[in-house]
């Protein structure tokens, strides 16, 4: 019996191609897939499909949120994800599903994002180690790769209001809160 407030052991992607694919879940120091539910709400906020958009999921962990992206089809997709095991883990999943869109990569995640042309992606996902205190550095990278019409999700402990996302160039546009999960759809500000 899996003890409460125990990482999940699996995570499902939600919707598109891949509906109901299962992704695992290892035990590492940190890992906190983004529940099924908080995906599933922010899809709906993005729109179910994704044909043609530029993705990054720049802490990629168990990749529910790239593959989720690719799913719904993503033409690109990078997972950047620093753990060795859970860059193979990566590689596995992308191989098992035949993702030709998605690419996995090990590396710096913070350093890859920063190096990124400007206005490069569509959609930056941010979902870093928590206690990490990576914030600013993320955000203010993100808004740099987002295209002017583009989108960051910011998974955090707290809530980012516009007084604290105004310096990133950044405004919220959907905030949902989740148990201790604070998620976060954000858009370049005008």
């Amino acid at each position: 019996m899996k003890s409460r407030g125990a990482p999940p052991r699996e995570v499902r992607i939600i919707g598109g191609q891949w509906k109901r694919t299962r992704l695992p879940v290892p035990d590492r120091p940190g890992l906190r897939p983004t529940p099924d539910r908080v995906r599933e709400t922010l899809f709906n906020w993005l729109g179910q499909d994704l044909s043609g958009w530029r993705c990054m999921d720049v802490f990629a962990g168990t990749g529910a949120l790239g593959f989720e992206a690719a799913s719904r089809g993503a033409a690109q997709v990078l997972l950047i994800e620093q753990d060795p095991q859970l860059a193979e883990l990566l590689r596995a999943a992308q191989r098992k599903l035949d993702a030709a869109a998605v690419r996995v990569q090990r590396g710096d995640g913070l350093a890859t994002l920063a190096g990124a042309a400007p206005g490069s992606f569509d959609l930056v996902f941010l979902d870093p180690p928590f206690d990490a205190g990576l914030w600013e550095q993320a955000l203010a990278a993100a808004a740099a790769a987002a295209g002017p019409d583009g989108f960051v999700y910011l998974e955090a402990p707290r809530e980012w209001d516009e007084a604290a996302l105004l310096p990133f160039g950044l405004t919220p546009a959907r905030h949902l809160k989740a148990g201790a999960v604070h998620a976060h759809l954000l858009r370049r500000a005008a």
